[in-house]
C-alpha cells in the first residue's frame, strides 16, 4: 500500500497537486503537518523535483524542527537539500549571500532584544527625548509595527504630522537605523525587511533564488504580516522555461486561528490568497482527527458569527463524547478552588493524569489563583509562555518595594528597587554604598541614609536621597491610623512612576505587566477583607511567602499545564478547562470599547475558537458572576461567546445543595453553581440575610475605599447588594458580608 493511501481525499487531493498556486485550508487537528510532508515527498519520488528547489518555511524552531525529521523518515537520501526553515532563518541564509548589493557586509551581526533596548537607550540620551514621557519600548514597538509593514523611516517621517509623539518616533527611528547600519547590524525585523528591500533592487539575486525555489510551502500562512507577505510573493513570482509564472507556492493556514494580530500578523494574506495568486486551488481540510463531535460542534457555533473568515466546518469519525461542560461560579475564588478540586479528584480516581490537564485563560494574570489552589492542594503545574505569578519581574519589583517598607534590613529587596524605574544610580555608586554598609557593620539600606557621609559619592548622593525620603514617607503613612496596605500600594504605584511608565510604554508586554500588578493588588485587598487578625504588611508578605513557596512542589513530568490562550495554540489535551468566559474579560474590555470593535472582537473569537478545538475529550468552560479586577469587586455577564452556544450543546452544571463559600485562599468549600441565565430573583451568597446596621443615606466606612454614602440596598436570597458612592473611587456594588462596612455616626 503506497503511503499516500493512508490520507483522507482532501488530504490526497492536495498532496497531489503539483502545478501552480495552492491554498490549503486545514482546520483544527485536521492532519496539516501530515499534508506538508507528504507533498514534499509525493514531488521528489513521483514527479521528479530536485530536493534543492523546494523551500519550506515555518514560524518557530520547533516547527521547522519537527517537519525536518519527519520530511527526513519519508523522503531519505537527498532530504538534506531541502531548506526547511523559519521565516527569519530563511532570510539570514539569503542575506549572507547578497546583502553587500545593498551597502552592508556579509558578517553583518543580529542584534537581540537586549541589544536593541541598549542601543534605544543611547538614541534617546542623544536626541533629548524625555524616557519619562516616552519608554524606549514604546518606541521600539512603534518601529517594529512600522517595518511589519515596510514602512521606512523616511515614510514614517512624513505620516508623523504635528503628533509629539509620532515625531519622536520618527526621529528616533532614523537614528536607529543609521546606527544599526553603521555597526553592520540588524534587528529581527530587518532579516525580513532587508531581504525584501534586496530582492526589489537586486535582480540578479531575485532571479537566482526564484530559480532556486520552484516549489514553495508556507505553514501558518494565517500568522504572516505584510513584509512576510512580499517575501513569498517575490520568491514565487519566477517565471518558467515558456516566460510564464506558474506560482507553484503552497499556503497551509485557518484563518479561523488568526490570533495575532498583536504582534503584526494580517489575516487578509490569508483571505485574499486567491486575489495575489491568480488561478488558485482551494483545498479544504475539514476532518478532525482530534476532538469529539460535541466539542467540534461547539466551536463550529461559535465561529461561524465571524463575518470575515472562509467558510468551512470541522467534522470527526470520532465518538460523540459528553457535552461540553458549563459553570458560572459566584465568583473567581470558586472558579479557582473548584476547577483544581475537580482535577485533583479524577487524577486520584485513576482516570487520567495531571499532564492530561490544561487550563486556559486570556490574560497572565488570570493564573494566580489557579496557582495558590494548586500549591495548597501539592498539585503539580508548569506554566506555559510566562513564569509563576510570583516570579514575575513587575511583582517582585513591587514586592521588593513592600518588603523594603517593612524590613529595611533586607539588602536584597532595597538593592532591587534602588533603581527602578531608573534613578541614575549605577553599580560603581552601588558597590561604595554596600562597601560602606560591611565596613560599618550596617544594612544597605541604612549606608543608604548615610548617602552624604560616604566617601566618593558627593553627586550620587543627590540621587539616592530622593528614594530614601521616598522610603521613609511611606513608612510614615503606614503608621497613620487608617491607612490601609491598598493605599500604600497605590502610593508606591503614584509616587515611584511605576504604573505611568508602563501606561506610557503601551506595548502588549507592557499591558500585560500592568494586568498582574492589579491582580497583586487584588490579592492585598483580599488579605485585607479576610484577615482572621488585624492586616499587617508583615502578614500580608507572611502569606504572599508561603504561597509562593513552590520549592516545595516535587519536578515531575506529570504537571497540569496553564497557559494564555495564545499559547496553546498547536498544542491538545485530554482535558481543557476555559476559565474566565466574561463580557470584559473574555472579549476583552479593550476589545469590546476599541475604534472598530467588529474587527477586535473577530480576533478575540478566533482565539476562544482556538481555545475550543485544544480538548480531545473533555471541555469545561467556567465564568465567575463577580471577579476582582484591580481591586475592586466587578460584576460580569457570561460572555457573548458562551452565549453563542446553543443549549442543548451545554452540560449546565446546577448542583442541589449549595454550601457557603468565602473568598478566602485556605478555603477548600465546594462552590456554589447557579444555573447559566437562568430566570430567577437575585441570589447572593453570605451572611443570611442578618440585619444591617446601616441603611440608605448612612455615612459608611470601607477597608480601601474608604468613607461613602450608602445609596441603595438590594435584598438576595441570602446576602445584600449594597450600593455606596465613595467621593474618591465612584459608586460601588457590595456585597454586605465581603464588604464589611462600618457605620460612621454622624
Amino acid at each position: 500500500m503506497s503511503i499516500y493511501d493512508t490520507l483522507n481525499p482532501e488530504q490526497k487531493r492536495a498532496v497531489l497537486h503539483d502545478k501552480g498556486p495552492l491554498l490549503i485550508l486545514a482546520g483544527a487537528g485536521s492532519g496539516k503537518t501530515r499534508v506538508l510532508t507528504h507533498r514534499i515527498a509525493y514531488l521528489i519520488e513521483e514527479r521528479g523535483v530536485n530536493p534543492w528547489n523546494i523551500l519550506a518555511i515555518t514560524f518557530t524552531n520547533k516547527a521547522a524542527r519537527e517537519m525536518r525529521e519527519r520530511v527526513d523518515k519519508l523522503v531519505g537520501y537527498g532530504s538534506e537539500n531541502i531548506w526547511v526553515s523559519t521565516f527569519h532563518s530563511t532570510c539570514v541564509r539569503i542575506l549572507r549571500r547578497f546583502i553587500d548589493t545593498i551597502g552592508y557586509s556579509r558578517s553583518f551581526t543580529i542584534y537581540d532584544t537586549d541589544d536593541q533596548k541598549t542601543l534605544m537607550r543611547e538614541i534617546c540620551k542623544y536626541l533629548n527625548i524625555d524616557t519619562k514621557r516616552i519608554n524606549e519600548r514604546a518606541i521600539l514597538s512603534a518601529i517594529s509595527k512600522a517595518k511589519d509593514e515596510l514602512i521606512t523611516p523616511e515614510e514614517f517621517e512624513r505620516s508623523a504630522g504635528g503628533d509629539y509623539n509620532s515625531a519622536n518616533y520618527a526621529k528616533a527611528y532614523i537614528e536607529y537605523q543609521k546606527r544599526l547600519k553603521s555597526s553592520n547590524a540588524l534587528d529581527f525585523d530587518d532579516l525580513i525587511c532587508k531581504t525584501v528591500e534586496l530582492f526589489q533592487k537586486n535582480k540578479e539575486a531575485l532571479i537566482y533564488f526564484q530559480n532556486r525555489f520552484r516549489y514553495i510551502m508556507v505553514d501558518e500562512y494565517q500568522d504572516t504580516n505584510t513584509a512576510q507577505f512580499h517575501l513569498i510573493h517575490l520568491l514565487a513570482s519566477g517565471v518558467n522555461e515558456l516566460g510564464k509564472r506558474d506560482y507553484n507556492l503552497c499556503v497551509v493556514g485557518d484563518d479561523d486561528q488568526s490570533i495575532y494580530k498583536f504582534r503584526g500578523a494580517n489575516i487578509y494574506n490569508i483571505l485574499n490568497f486567491e486575489k495575489a495568486f491568480p488561478n488558485t486551488e482551494v483545498i479544504k481540510l475539514e476532518q478532525n482527527y482530534r476532538s469529539t463531535k460535541s466539542i467540534l460542534n461547539t466551536a463550529n457555533e461559535v465561529i461561524c458569527h465571524n463575518k470575515g473568515r472562509k467558510e468551512k466546518s470541522l467534522w470527526t469519525d470520532n465518538e460523540e463524547g459528553e457535552p461540553v461542560h458549563f459553570t458560572q461560579f459566584e465568583n473567581d475564588f470558586e472558579e479557582a478552588d473548584t476547577i483544581t478540586a475537580e482535577i485533583k479528584r479524577i487524577v486520584e480516581s485513576g482516570e487520567a493524569g495531571y499532564n492530561d490537564f490544561a487550563i486556559l485563560y486570556r490574560t497572565n494574570a488570570q493564573s494566580r489563583l489557579f496557582e495558590e489552589k494548586l500549591i495548597l492542594r501539592n498539585i503539580p503545574y508548569k506554566i506555559i509562555g510566562s513564569v509563576n505569578f510570583y516570579a514575575r519581574r513587575e511583582i517582585k519589583d513591587i514586592l521588593a518595594y513592600l518588603k523594603t517598607i517593612d524590613n529595611g534590613l533586607d539588602n536584597l529587596a532595597v538593592k532591587r528597587i534602588i533603581n527602578v524605574p531608573r534613578r541614575g544610580i549605577g553599580l560603581t555608586t552601588m558597590d561604595r554604598v554596600n562597601d560602606y554598609a560591611l565596613q560599618n557593620e550596617i544594612s544597605f539600606y541604612e549606608a543608604l541614609t548615610r548617602a552624604n557621609h560616604i566617601p566618593g559619592l558627593e553627586r550620587a548622593a543627590s540621587k539616592i536621597t530622593p528614594f530614601v525620603s521616598l522610603m521613609e514617607g511611606l513608612k510614615s503613612r503606614l503608621k497613620q491610623e487608617g491607612y490601609s496596605l491598598s493605599e500604600l500600594i497605590d502610593d508606591i504605584l503614584d509616587a515611584t512612576g511605576y504604573l505611568r511608565e508602563l501606561e506610557e510604554e503601551g506595548s502588549d508586554e507592557a499591558m500585560d505587566r500592568i494586568a498582574n500588578i492589579d491582580e497583586l493588588v487584588n490579592k492585598l485587598v483580599t488579605y485585607e477583607e479576610n484577615a482572621e487578625e488585624e492586616p499587617t504588611l508583615s502578614g500580608f508578605l507572611e502569606e504572599v511567602a508561603l504561597v509562593s513557596d513552590i520549592d516545595n512542589l516535587e519536578e515531575e513530568s506529570d504537571n497540569i499545564v496553564l497557559m494564555t490562550l495564545h499559547s496553546a495554540k498547536g498544542l491538545e489535551f485530554p482535558y481543557v478547562y476555559m476559565c474566565g468566559m466574561e463580557e470584559g474579560i473574555f472579549p476583552g474590555y479593550m476589545s469590546i470599547h476599541a475604534e472598530n470593535p467588529q474587527e477586535e472582537i473577530e480576533e478575540e473569537r478566533r482565539l476562544c475558537y482556538v481555545g475550543i478545538t485544544r480538548a480531545m475529550k473533555c471541555l469545561s468552560l467556567t465564568a465567575a458572576k463577580q471577579r476582582m479586577l484591580r481591586g475592586e469587586t466587578q460584576f460580569n455577564s457570561p460572555s457573548r461567546f458562551i452565549q453563542e452556544i446553543p443549549r442543548y450543546l451545554l452540560n449546565i452544571t446546577a448542583p442541589a445543595a449549595p454550601k457557603r463559600f468565602a473568598p478566602s485562599y485556605q478555603s477548600a468549600n465546594q462552590p456554589v453553581y447557579q444555573p447559566y441565565l437562568a430566570p430567577k430573583p437575585k441570589q447572593f451568597e453570605g451572611a443570611n440575610m442578618r440585619t444591617l446596621d446601616y441603611g440608605v443615606g448612612d455615612t459608611v466606612k470601607h477597608i480601601k475605599f474608604g468613607t461613602g454614602i450608602v445609596t441603595g440596598i438590594t435584598k438576595g436570597g441570602k446576602d445584600y447588594e449594597v450600593t455606596v458612592d465613595f467621593p474618591k473611587f465612584g459608586t460601588k456594588k457590595l456585597l454586605s458580608s465581603f464588604a464589611k462596612l462600618v457605620k460612621i455616626n454622624s
